[in-house]
């Protein structure tokens, strides 16, 4: 056996998926196994492997038992001279593994290999090639002095920025992505150090290969695509946790224990300071509109509220007392802030309309507490029309001046809308473009590729030389690679080569439901399956959950009518406490096969699509369910719950 691949999953199924059919493409010829240790993952990933790959061999752990040791679990059974372990969420190009296996087989002194790697948009990922964390390297890393001098040997050594992203390189750190080892030099050095859970065990292991008398390349003939941070966010505080801490036991472990003490004072430095970044990161990533919507809002009233009272109420002799801006507009602001976040407004990208339509439906709300308050706290209903007129006017000009900085997170109707490339022959292409048309997203256009250099089939709107011509000319903002036609290397060659035009790509795996791509380490990669549905946007989840408790409360109050007319009164009443405390939803999914559908989870619904319409004679028809629950969840409204839920209640009186 020549080659040995071990690859760790858990819950990235799809991408585990695009993984294994790049990797048997790039095994052809070569005597080789592959090995996949899943860590209780419960995402169909298992089932996905048993349809489709056969051939791998699977080790189905009951547990997460970190990546050290699921990786173990797999070297110490595998036979190939060599060991690759190789994560989930990359791409290897289709003749990777003769190129790496060519070089070690003329390299004896090779006991780790590395190879070029890069992202999702093809930017290249400066951990292909790594240097000792030493605590010099660490600490200029650490606190930016890398990324100020990139190139130079002493402040970048790093990732090594004094050496060529394009010539081979003798480098001292091997990124686990992508490592190539020597089994000789496994048997000789020891396989990955348990101690490490998540983290750290691929530079302990770099580091002991290179003191056990072997070498390791940078190798950059041959490239993989990793989408990186699939599983984890390096903005969350608990990766800064566990990154840093695994830099802490690899000190210990390897340095004396003068240099372990400053490395460890380094990197608990590094942590704290690290942390307090990524929670102060979290916090304005996630309040910083709501919060300037609140002061300006706040502020703008009373403004507006100082110079209305001066001008009109107390005419130039008096204001509005403090008890009006310390409580009651206060008050208004909330309103408001709650009711746009209710309406979307706060949902990412953001969008004007949805904000508008929150701060009108607020208002509502603001009106109705005014005619509650008592007459002291009743001041001019004007300045809950100008409130309605500033706060509409505050977030429409924020989130237009977001738009004009460029700021992903804010809508404009020129990237509101996606328009996609499919390159790939008129098979592959169009099966495609039936995928991306079954799911919720609601493409603006199009556009039919062929793969072929020499022919443009009928329908299509050009070949791929011309790409770069087609992304100017229909605006196109994203290129889908049908990767059973278009080569690895040549997707990753495009990739590269287009970068300038700043376009997402993504790959459509042969035979897959799902379309994979990734745009940077913070995004967990956007994901087209015919699985995604409308119901699991965060909006719909959100109203879908309000509308439960809107309805358990109408439900409590007006129980005592409805138990004269209710079939099972007291049932009715414990349902609709089980939906206000979360244990239940109103409308929930059919019973019918969810797993095979990868349904979204939702909570267990009181009534379901189907509770209308089962005296149709469909009640042993898993098909028609099935396809009930596909619809449900796709085309999901709130308002669908609603008619949903009186239909059924109609049908639940007497």
């Amino acid at each position: 056996m020549k080659l040995s691949i071990v690859i760790v999953n858990y819950n990235v199924e799809f991408f585990l998926e695009q993984c294994l059919y790049s990797v048997r493409r790039s095994l052809q010829g070569i005597d080789g196994e592959v090995f996949v240790v899943d860590n209780n993952s419960v995402d169909g990933s298992l089932k996905m492997l048993a349809k489709k790959f056969p051939e791998v061999k699977v080790i189905a752990n009951k547990e997460n038992v970190g990546f050290s040791r699921a990786n173990n679990q797999a070297i110490r059974i595998s036979t190939g001279e060599y060991v690759l372990l190789l994560n989930p969420d990359t791409v290897v190009e289709d003749d990777t593994f003769a190129k790496c296996i060519a070089f070690m087989d003329s390299h004896p002194d090779a006991g780790g290999l590395g190879v070029k790697m890069v992202d999702g948009k093809g930017n290249f990922l400066p951990e292909s090639k790594r240097g000792l964390p030493t605590p010099a390297a660490a600490f200029y890393k650490m606190f930016g002095i890398a990324k100020l001098f990139p190139h130079n040997k002493r402040f970048a050594h790093y990732y090594m920025g004094h050496l060529s992203n394009e010539e081979t390189n003798e480098v001292e750190i091997l990124a686990g992505a992508f490592m190539l080892m020597r089994r000789e030099t496994l048997d000789k050095v020891g396989l990955l150090d348990e101690t490490f859970f998540m983290y750290g065990e691929d530079i302990d292991l770099s580091y002991r290969i290179t003191q056990g008398g072997y070498k390791n390349y940078y190798f950059p003939e041959t490239r993989i695509i990793h989408y990186k941070g699939e599983s984890t966010k390096k903005t969350s505080v608990n990766y800064v946790l566990v990154f840093y801490k695994a830099m802490e036991i690899f000190a210990k472990k390897h340095f004396g224990q003068k240099r372990a003490f400053w490395f460890s004072f380094f990197i608990n430095l590094a942590i704290y300071f690290k942390a307090f970044l990524a929670l102060v990161s979290q916090f304005f990533h996630k309040i910083a509109i709501p919060f300037l919507d609140a002061v300006l809002g706040y502020a703008g009233l009373v403004v507006i509220s100082y110079y209305w009272g001066k001008m009109t109420v107390y005419e130039g002799v008096g204001s509005y007392p403090m008890i009006l801006f310390a409580l009651v507009l206060p008050a208004y602001i909330f309103i408001w802030l709650i009711s746009t976040y209710f309406a979307g407004g706060y949902d990412k990208p953001y969008n004007i309309g949805k904000a508008v339509l929150g701060v009108a439906t607020g208002s509502v709300f603001v009106l109705v507490l005014y005619a509650l308050l008592p007459e002291s706290l009743r001041f001019s209903r004007a300045l809950i029309l100008f409130g309605t007129l500033w706060l509409a006017l505050e977030m429409t000009m924020t989130r237009l001046i977001g738009v004009w900085m460029g700021k992903e997170s804010f809508m404009s109707k020129r990237n509101a809308k996606k328009r996609f490339i499919l390159i790939g022959s008129p098979d592959e292409a169009q099966r495609v473009e039936a995928l991306i048309q079954s799911t919720s997203i609601k493409p603006d256009f199009i556009g039919l590729v062929s793969s072929d250099t020499n022919e443009t089939p009928e329908g299509f709107i050009g070949r791929i030389s011309q790409v770069p011509d087609i992304i100017t000319i229909y605006k196109i903002t994203e290129i889908i690679f049908c990767s059973k036609d278009v080569p690895h290397q040549v997707i990753i060659d495009k990739m590269v080569e287009w970068h300038a035009s700043n376009v997402d790509y993504k790959i459509a795996p042969e035979d897959s439901l799902s379309i994979i791509g990734s745009n940077s380490i913070n995004t967990r990669g956007d994901l087209y399956t015919v699985d995604i549905k409308a119901i699991d946007t965060v909006a719909n989840r959100r109203n879908k959950r309000l509308l439960d408790v809107i309805l358990s409360v109408f439900s409590i109050v007006f129980w005592l009518p409805l138990i004269f007319v209710v079939k099972k009164p007291w049932r009715f009443l414990k349902d609709a406490v089980l939906v206000l405390i979360g244990k239940r939803t109103w409308v929930g999914y059919c019973k019918a096969d969810k797993e095979i559908q990868k349904l979204p989870k939702i909570r267990r619904g009181i009534y379901d699509p189907s509770t209308p319409i089962e005296k149709l004679g469909t009640e042993n028809d898993t098909e028609f369910y099935n396809q009930l629950n596909l619809l449900y969840a796709r085309d999901y409204t709130v308002w669908k719950d609603a008619e949903i839920f009186f239909t059924s209640l109609r049908a639940d009186i007497h």
